[in-house]
């Protein structure tokens, strides 16, 4: 799996597709006329909390924020007087626009206003305000000094303080716990309304997010941990709205569809996330150095846990094909097929290798491995015979599973060390294993104009702009 920036890159790759990221860096603040926050509110129908939420937010802001900021208001397709809503507090406050889709989505609102936005932080947050902004400056502030490329805010944390029913509770904690245990997501809360994102970040990563709805942010956040992208999270303070018109079986289930479409794309290998590339330095990943083991006691406890799964596997197969066949060409034909499903699953969760580059050496070398555990149970159950004759089938699944702990513990060494070793699938760059800062050619450049996907092209978008406020007058998508 490449991790560096190098020019070599696979062409199929996140990377390449759509450009590396840009080293992080404090982000610069006080210049100009661009403001370097833009907190997004999206809204549907929402004429009578608007007024309240903006206003709150705007004072909030003036009194808190240290930096210039912007307040926009994405209203997706609301059919009652928002519009008109959110155009009077355009001409109440400088620091608001209006942004204006015809088509319903939270998700595709975001991803709209976010991939025109021209300032470096991006937020959001539910316009019922049920999340305290006494949080909002510790959300952004990781990503204005570069520490962070994501930030989200986290009602499922120790220090949080959350006043909401045991409905909300329970499937609240029941979606994270899925998130967890199907697409091994290490973030803590998923659906909190209170989030933020690097502008240089969301350039790279809006255009792999495919949901338009309430997933959208569960999806953004999986593949930026995929990606290898840091997520910051804050403790808040958080308080249910009992007036909230969200429907919960509906956006459940839609949730439940996102989670089955990412990750079967990502266990098929047809979403290939290979770390996004960033200049040397900035990752202690990308940093090649010798004899500094790699997450050696994680390998360890997800080889066991694969290890004692294929261990079953093997004695059961071994003891279907003894039903009909010698005990040799059982042992062969059970540790074979139990061998390659061990290296299928110890690539993906124990050593993290994702998609298809490489699949076909890695299972030719697990066979390799195969070979030499098949010989250690072999030459076991020979030493068996020719001590006892005609050993009894207890008795042979005893020598077996000792054998297999043999073979087990050299498997790990093997694949540590030679299938599934970083410096064997980076030895292309082996020139680049002393270096101090890479040469200019080794740096791709960052995208800096992704497109809002085609599914958003025939939205119809108005911005009242008011103030030194604006976006790009060449973007066809945004009417003054």
């Amino acid at each position: 799996m490449r991790t560096d920036s190098s020019p070599g890159i696979d062409p199929t790759s996140v990377s390449a597709r759509f450009g590396a990221l840009p080293a992080r860096e404090h982000l610069p603040v006080g210049s100009g006329d661009v403001p370097v926050l833009d907190v997004v509110i999206p809204v549907y129908n929402e004429e009578k909390d608007l007024g309240e939420c903006v206003r709150n937010l705007h004072a909030h802001l003036v009194r808190t924020f240290p930096y210039r900021f912007r307040i926009t208001v994405a209203d997706n397709a609301s059919t009652d007087s928002t519009p008109q809503v959110a155009y009077d507090l355009t001409n109440e406050f400088r620091e608001v626009e209006h942004f204006r889709l015809e088509q319903k989505g939270r998700g595709r609102a975001l991803n709209a206003v976010w991939s025109a936005s021209d300032a470096p932080v991006l937020a959001y947050m539910d316009v019922d305000l049920s999340t305290d902004l006494n949080a909002l400056l510790p959300l952004v502030a990781p990503l204005i000094s570069g520490h962070s490329d994501l930030a989200i805010g986290s009602r499922l944390a120790r220090s949080s303080r959350v006043v909401r029913g045991s409905k909300r509770e329970f499937i609240s904690r029941t979606y994270n716990l899925i998130l967890r245990g199907s697409l091994q997501a290490r973030f803590s809360d998923a659906q909190c309304g209170f989030k933020a994102i690097r502008r240089d970040v969301a350039q790279v990563l809006l255009p792999l997010v495919e949901d338009t709805g309430w997933f959208f942010d569960t999806e953004m956040l999986v593949l930026a941990e995929r990606a290898g992208l840091r997520i910051h999270e804050v403790p808040v303070d958080w308080v249910d709205d009992p007036n909230s018109t969200v429907h919960i079986v509906k956006t459940a289930t839609e949730d439940l569809k996102g989670v089955w479409r990412v990750g079967k794309a990502l266990a098929t290998g047809s979403l290939s996330l290979d770390r996004l590339a960033r200049p040397f330095g900035d990752d202690p990943r990308d940093r090649q150095l010798t004899d500094v083991p790699k997450g050696l006691a994680r390998q360890l406890l997800g080889f066991c846990v694969v290890g004692a799964m294929s261990t079953l596997l093997y004695l059961l197969l071994y003891s279907g094909f003894r039903t009909f066949s010698g005990a040799q060409i059982a042992n062969a034909a059970a540790l074979f097929l139990s061998a390659l499903v061990n290296t299928a699953v110890n690539r993906r969760l124990t050593f993290g290798v994702r998609g298809r580059d490489n699949a076909v050496r890695h299972q030719a070398q697990g066979i390799v491995v195969f070979g030499i555990g098949w010989a250690l149970t072999s030459g076991s159950l020979a030493a068996l015979n020719t001590a006892s004759g005609n050993p009894a089938h207890s008795t042979e699944l005893i020598v077996l599973i000792a054998a297999n702990l043999a073979a087990t513990i050299l498997r790990f060494l093997l694949f540590r060390a030679w299938v599934f070793n970083d410096r064997s699938d980076r030895s292309d760059r082996s020139d680049r294993s002393d270096r101090g800062t890479p040469g200019p050619d080794s740096i791709p450049t960052p995208v800096t104009n992704p497109q809002v996907p085609q599914a958003w092209g025939d939205a119809t978008v108005r911005m009242h702009a008011v103030g030194a406020h604006h976006h790009d007058d060449t973007d066809p998508r945004i009417q003054r």
